[in-house]
């Protein structure tokens, strides 16, 4: 008996069914259902009546109101470049009941765990006083501390307490760590119960040794860490800068650092790949690292693992569980740029 075969739009740009699939997973897809592999700019320029047919998407191509209409059979889109950009009538798409579902928390384990390698770096100068060995400038001892601390005990601040923050919290009890976060998505008493302390950001700013930014950037948050805030750290402040670039005023961060104010690292940039003549490539105080922090095989195969547990439960016309559901409220507020690089 031939069993009829459910159609997937797969344009998951910039990703690839490769790169998110194993071989033995993309075999089960395949296997699974009838897969239309299309460049995200084509998908409203395909036949009406295919795209009548389509029940699931893997990507996030920009889809037209006029598009949508089309896609009548549609349960579900899976975003696999895990940031929601602002290409498709977000209100219509959960008046109808159709999911929008997110991979993104493929990343809170890898990205939280180069976080601490950073803030252990910036705490104990690691690559510092390696590179000091290169031309004989190395410090032994205790004069080789002189601006050490220790992460066990500190004062940390967490900036965005989404699944990056939460994950980097849990590695950090171990350190026994006096946690502040500041998320104005999230309700005290939710934050409570991770046993951290619910704060402002000017209570971040003014009392964190460490501070990691984790908050992905939104239409009312782009910039917010400007110059004043980083007037308001601690002298001495480890800065860790984890989701997005436009969070900061990047040029005000490269001046507090030049100014030895703070120490800082971050995995991402306003320009990527970074221009060549870039004043931050040989700013002392900087760790620098080529986004790449949760740019992992293993993780990107995690993404694939994640929609096929779901594309299970919708047939069954079970919720799905293992993707994050995008939010009425705050889909068309967030605005991370799509990255061009896996």
């Amino acid at each position: 008996m031939n069993v009829q075969r459910h159609k997937i739009i797969c344009a998951p740009e910039p990703r690839t069914l490769e790169l998110i699939f194993t071989p033995e997973k993309l075999e089960d897809l395949s296997a699974r259902y009838e897969l239309i592999e299309v460049q995200a700019s084509e998908v409203g320029s395909l036949d009406p009546k295919l795209l009548s047919e389509v029940r699931y998407i893997i990507g996030q191509p920009p889809i037209s109101a006029k598009t949508l209409d089309s896609l009548s059979s549609l349960r579900a889109i899976f975003n696999v470049e895990s940031n929601l950009i602002n290409n498709m009538p977000y209100q219509t798409l959960f008046e109808r009941g159709i999911h929008v579902l997110t991979t993104g928390a493929v990343f809170a384990q890898p990205v939280a765990e180069i976080s601490l390698g950073f803030a252990l770096d910036l705490a104990r100068g690691i690559s510092h006083n390696t590179a000091a060995f290169g031309d004989n400038t190395e410090l032994w001892g205790g004069d080789g501390n002189t601006a050490a601390r220790m992460i066990s005990g500190a004062d940390v601040g967490i900036i965005g307490f989404g699944d990056l923050g939460r994950t980097l919290r849990g590695l950090l009890r171990g350190f026994s760590c006096n946690i502040r976060v500041f998320d104005p998505w999230m309700a005290p008493s939710t934050l409570e119960k991770y046993d951290v302390q619910p704060v402002t950001i000017d209570e971040i700013l003014h009392h964190s040794d460490f501070i990691f930014v984790m908050a992905a950037v939104t239409t009312e948050n782009a910039h917010f860490i400007g110059r004043d805030a980083f007037a308001k750290m601690r002298k001495g402040c480890r800065f860790i800068l984890m989701s997005r670039a436009e969070v900061v005023d990047f040029d005000a961060m490269l001046d507090a650092i030049a100014a030895g104010h703070i120490t800082a690292a971050t995995d991402v940039w306003p320009q990527e790949p970074l221009p060549h003549d870039h004043r931050a490539r040989t700013l002392p105080g900087l760790l620098k690292s080529a986004h790449r922090a949760g740019a992992m095989d293993e993780v990107f195969k995690g993404m694939g693992d994640m929609v096929l547990e779901d594309l299970t439960l919708l047939d069954r016309d079970l919720p799905p569980q293992s993707c994050k559901r995008a939010e009425r409220e705050t889909a068309t507020k967030l605005r991370s740029k799509p990255v061009d690089t896996n």
